[in-house]
């Protein structure tokens, strides 16, 4: 591969944030077919029933991934770091099918675009992809879990603050700017609901209310 072809920017990134990647052939291949893309905060990079076009690598921000019913309710599942990739976008482009996620970015979010081309090619190829690829399946997998028992076990108020603290991770601080019928829709529950409940969290001491901010204590 002649050297000229490699995006050195993106070499760089991916070794500092994706050193499981570690054979220096597939490196300089993600280099060569990778493409850097920006996505500002609330802005969407996949919706509900569109076709997987790119796996992304996570270089910078979060990236909020949700799941939409029969009826249209959503239900927020998990967030995408940096040095993170989504499963979900695996499985859609080996199969040719439609997402059944979206996938919102929380905050200011870099990401390195690879073409869904490159991914059967590279399982066989390169031991350290399909190493990565399998750990992704796993940790989705168990994060996929935990959400089916927050909502089967725990009560809406755990819940509640639970998803606060995820939040807050995935945006680096601990004050959230959201409004309580946002939160509402990833938790599927009502405003009234989530109102109630962060009056009750602020007055136990948990989180300081403000105008379409939270602050956890």
């Amino acid at each position: 591969m002649p050297v000229q072809d490699l995006n050195q920017e993106v070499l760089n990134l991916v070794r500092k944030h994706y050193p499981q990647i570690a054979e220096r052939a597939l490196q300089d291949e993600i280099a060569q077919v990778g493409k850097l893309m920006q996505f500002r905060a609330g802005e969407m990079i996949m919706d509900f029933g569109s076709y997987v076009k790119i796996v992304p690598l996570i270089i910078q921000g979060s990236i909020k991934v949700s799941r939409e019913d029969e009826e249209g309710n959503e239900l927020f599942l998990y967030y995408l770091q940096p040095g993170e990739t989504c499963s979900m976008s695996f499985t859609c482009c080996m199969m040719n099918k439609k997402s059944e996620i979206r996938t919102v970015a929380e905050d200011d979010t870099e990401i390195i675009a690879i073409p869904i081309r490159y991914m059967d090619e590279w399982m066989t190829k390169y031991q350290s992809w399909k190493n990565f690829v399998m750990r992704t399946y796993d940790t989705r997998m168990n994060e996929l879990i935990r959400t089916i028992d927050d909502i089967a076990f725990r009560k809406m108020d755990e819940r509640l603050l639970l998803y606060l603290e995820k939040k807050a991770e995935a945006l680096g601080g601990k004050t959230i700017n959201a409004t309580h019928q946002e939160i509402a829709y990833d938790l599927n529950a009502s405003r009234e609901a989530v109102s109630r409940l962060l009056k009750q969290l602020e007055k136990d001491g948990m989180v300081k209310l403000g105008r379409n901010k939270i602050e956890l204590v």
